[in-house]
């Protein structure tokens, strides 16, 4: 279940980091890349753990 959470999770930091990576305010784009940054990492989490499954 954690792989779905993660996963969608991940996607939501990833939409709005890029949203947030559009705007004109320079402190606000560096946000948005981390943001995004990060998405892709709970994505990964969440695709890591689908690929063990129960054995984590």
């Amino acid at each position: 279940m954690g792989e779905l959470t993660d996963k969608a999770k991940g996607l939501g930091n990833q939409v709005a980091g890029s949203v947030k990576e559009q705007s004109n305010d320079p402190e606000t784009r560096a946000e948005g890349k981390a943001q995004k940054t990060k998405g892709q990492a709970q994505n990964l989490k969440g695709e890591v753990e689908g690929a063990l499954g129960d054995k984590i």
